[in-house]
């Protein structure tokens, strides 16, 4: 994986060299393996000036006439050469790409491409992502299989074309701004830009701390500073900026026959999800946490590299909540891997938080990441760079217990009342307690979106601490910021569309990406494996949700592949922290005094009386407001890490 950068001026000013070179220096953890930039001209009148090692041969003034500079930082994973270095160009120097991400068809378009006669001077997917743009432009897209965000400059039609993938695995920021285009992997890099004045985006607060949203528009929490959202592309042309989406769920993808729909169509895809994966040529590992997702994954592997030794790496907590020991070392036993686990320690983990939120450049909604940080940097102290996961399954196979409540809601609405009474029982059954998100999801269904919101807000007890003026200054967001997408016909089809768009996907990719990329390592996702992705959209619900279980063609595909003890497991843990103990016991004395502090006191999002009332309160059990407390804790470090 790698790292971008790039500044395009659009005011016949030259290009801010030493801008460029920070922004792509500030990169390194996402690419130590190489480094460089190319300094380019409009319609290529100008020999382009590339320098691979920054800082050392940096051109002292250059004229106008190179108003375009592209940066990249590269983590060697395919082709690990000098022919892998970029920015890349092409035969005549005048189409040139930096590209951060993997497609793993790249060996098929590869030969699709020689067959229409185009050579090649590298085996890295990069270039054959610059030659698949020269031969079929912005349409290339959709026949690229993986995650890849990137930058073209087309000096033929001085043009700049950026792009990111389906889901958004992999990130793209902007800024726009005094005739400038500036665009990096990470925020941080366009943070490099001394004219920016540093502001929070108070609306995007609000939906942090209200409606547990990020990652859910093209706004970020740094006012001013966008992001490409995922399946679209960016065209600049003429000095004017174009936005358009390549890719979405529409409700056209939602309708396979039945019959299409077997065990046996999903294990073919799985499995070639998971062989496309394995492409590197560097050592490749998996985490483990012991749910179905990942534990499909490394069972898959095993299969695919039946010689080979497989590593594994787990997070596991003394805490018999979050404790997924056993599943995980039936897998390893199972699947004969070489398990590496980790338990994060929680006091150390906070006392780390303003390095990680650097890396992680926008607050985070729980601990869990926190884990996930750990797990990185084991992976990485083991020497592996490529790592699969398990990210997706979840939002694809509707493995989250509140989907139950949209599959029960199209039920009623459809008239099918015994239906829905079976499932509920048979869910109950299964899980001995419904799950709080059944009934908000089933709420949702059915009611009013106005009436879910207010009731929500009181729910959650966002009135024990919020300030009124702040609340009140954005609270017209409830509405449509709680809304899922109602483009479809069912409760479920618009959660599910949801799920992937705004409400979960985003965010765990976000953080995955940072987590990983902080530590120089490629977390790879083959549920999100494009052919994968429009198989899983088009099942009917009963594929996914019956008899009270979820991830049905899943547990059916694999039954013979998995450890029984997980293939028929039905609690969801997820990758879970002690977070109630961490936030109550052993991090309180510091929370405590965090609260009570002057900068804290006066961000105006709460009132911070009311709120060491309510903390209080929480610590003592009376009542459930972690999520929110978490909220509070790492927006003010965030605060203090980036605002000084």
């Amino acid at each position: 994986m790698c790292g971008i950068a790039g500044i395009v001026q659009l005011n016949k000013v030259p290009v801010d060299v030493k801008l460029l070179e920070a922004m792509t220096r500030s990169l390194a953890h996402r690419g130590p393996d190489g480094q460089g930039y190319a300094l380019l001209s409009c319609h290529g009148k100008r020999r382009p000036i590339v320098v691979r090692n920054i800082g050392t041969e940096c051109p002292q003034e250059i004229g106008p006439e190179y108003p375009v500079g592209l940066g990249h930082r590269r983590l060697a994973v395919l082709d690990l050469s000098p022919l892998g270095s970029q920015p890349m160009s092409n035969e005549d120097g005048r189409v040139w790409i930096t590209y951060n991400g993997e497609v793993y068809n790249y060996l098929e378009i590869r030969r699709e491409l020689m067959a229409l006669g185009r050579r090649f001077q590298s085996m890295t997917d990069t270039e054959v992502v610059l030659q698949a743009y020269e031969e079929w432009g912005s349409s290339c897209l959709t026949r690229l299989n993986g995650m890849f965000a990137f930058a073209i400059w087309d000096g033929r039609h001085n043009r700049l074309f950026c792009a990111r993938d389906r889901l958004g695995m992999k990130p793209f920021y902007y800024r726009v701004s005094a005739g400038r285009l500036a665009f990096a992997s990470e925020i941080k890099a366009l943070l490099e830009d001394p004219s920016l004045r540093r502001s929070p985006n108070l609306p995007i607060i609000y939906d942090f701390l209200v409606l547990s949203l990020q990652d859910h528009t093209d706004e970020t929490f740094f006012d001013g500073i966008k992001q490409l959202r995922p399946g679209h592309f960016m065209l600049l042309e003429g000095g004017r900026i174009h936005i358009e989406e390549w890719w979405g769920i529409r409700q056209r993808d939602l309708q396979r026959r039945p019959e299409e729909c077997t065990s046996t169509t999903f294990t073919d895809l799985f499995q070639e999800a998971v062989r496309i994966h394995l492409r590197s040529d560097v050592p490749v590992g998996s985490c483990l946490s012991g749910g179905l997702d990942s534990s499909s994954i490394v069972c898959t592997m095993r299969q695919q590299l039946p010689s080979h030794a497989v590593q594994t790496f787990s997070a596991y907590f003394n805490d018999p909540i979050c404790d997924e020991r056993p599943y995980i070392h039936a897998v390893v036993s199972k699947a004969g891997t070489k398990s590496v686990e980790v338990m994060p320690d929680g006091r150390r983990l906070y006392a780390e938080m303003p390095k990680i939120l650097w890396a992680q450049e926008e607050p985070f909604a729980g601990t869990s990441y926190l884990a996930q940080w750990e797990l990185m940097r084991v992976v990485a102290e083991h020497g592996v760079k490529v790592l699969l996961d398990g990210q997706g399954g979840d939002e694809l196979l509707c493995g989250y217990p509140g989907y139950w409540g949209s599959y029960i809601g199209d039920l009623c609405r459809a008239g099918s009342w015994r239906k829905a009474y079976d499932e509920v029982r048979a869910y109950h059954r299964q899980q001995a307690r419904i799950h709080p998100t059944v009934f908000s999801n089933f709420a949702r269904a059915i009611l009013p979106s106005q009436l879910i919101a207010s009731a929500r807000f009181g729910f959650k007890r966002h009135s024990l601490w919020i300030d009124p003026n702040f609340s009140a200054a954005y609270k017209s967001r409830d509405r449509t910021g709680l809304s899922y997408d109602d483009k479809f016909a069912g409760a479920l089809a618009g959660h599910t569309a949801s799920y992937l768009h705004t409400h979960s996907l985003p965010a765990l990719l976000h953080h995955e990406d940072r987590s990983s990329m902080a530590f120089s390592v490629e977390a790879r996702l083959p549920f999100l494996d494009s052919q994968l992705v429009d198989f899983l959209l088009s099942l009917p619900a009963e594929r996914k949700l019956c008899q009270g279980q979820s991830k049905v063609i899943l547990r059916e595909a694999l039954m013979d592949v998995l450890p029984s003890v997980v293939s028929q497991r039905t609690d969801k843990v997820g990758f879970a922290t002690p977070q109630d103990r961490w936030l109550r016991e052993t991090l309180r004395p510091e929370l405590e005094l965090l609260f009570r502090s002057s900068e804290f006191e006066q961000r105006g999002y709460w009132n911070s009386t009311q709120l060491r009332h309510a903390y209080e309160r929480y610590c003592r059990g009376e009542i459930e407001i972690g999520a929110s407390v978490w909220r509070w804790v790492c927006l003010e470090l965030w605060h203090r890490r980036f605002f000084y």
